[in-house]
């Protein structure tokens, strides 16, 4: 069972912690987090989700929630390892912004980081239950998934992807 810190608004937090699936109340928030990988190529590491999850068969980038007593990093580092077996806790990074999500008994905090890793795509060990299919995929191929339908786009998605 996974358990979540709660924040507020500002990302105080509230001394709180609740179980995936809680109703939270409309000024709780949980933390969750995207991590972006791109190499040398200006090529990014993304994922399409597994048919048993919302969103069944969709493009994205690693994400995930942080769990009780994570901040967004390693938040980030461990859903990277868990969904993608690979390691990026040693790989520089930017943080490239927050934003508040407003979901019906769930809101959250969204942090999005852009990791630069050249890691060989076969080094990749997908976990089944969470990923489908893995790609390095060019900036014109991720924008051709968005423009399709294909790819999930968070916040930022603009910021990270088009305006390189």
């Amino acid at each position: 069972m996974e358990y979540w810190d709660l924040y507020d608004k500002n990302k105080k937090k509230l001394n709180k912690t609740a179980r995936r699936g809680d109703k939270l109340l409309d000024n709780e928030f949980h933390l969750v987090v995207n991590a972006w990988i791109k190499n040398q190529k200006g090529e990014f590491l993304i994922t399409q989700r597994s048919a048993n999850k919302s969103h069944p068969l969709m493009w994205e980038c690693t994400g995930g929630s942080a769990l009780a007593g994570e901040d967004s990093l390693k938040a980030a580092f461990r859903e990277v390892k868990e969904e993608l077996g690979i390691d990026i806790s040693n790989c520089q990074y930017k943080f490239i912004g927050r934003t508040l999500r407003y979901y019906e008994h769930c809101n959250d905090i969204l942090e999005v980081y852009l990791f630069y890793s050249d890691e060989d795509i076969k080094n990749v060990h997908v976990q089944e239950e969470e990923v489908n299919a893995v790609m390095w995929a060019s900036k014109d191929k991720i924008l051709d998934l968005y423009n399709n339908g294909k790819f999930e786009a968070n916040a930022y998605f603009k910021e990270v992807v088009e305006n390189l």
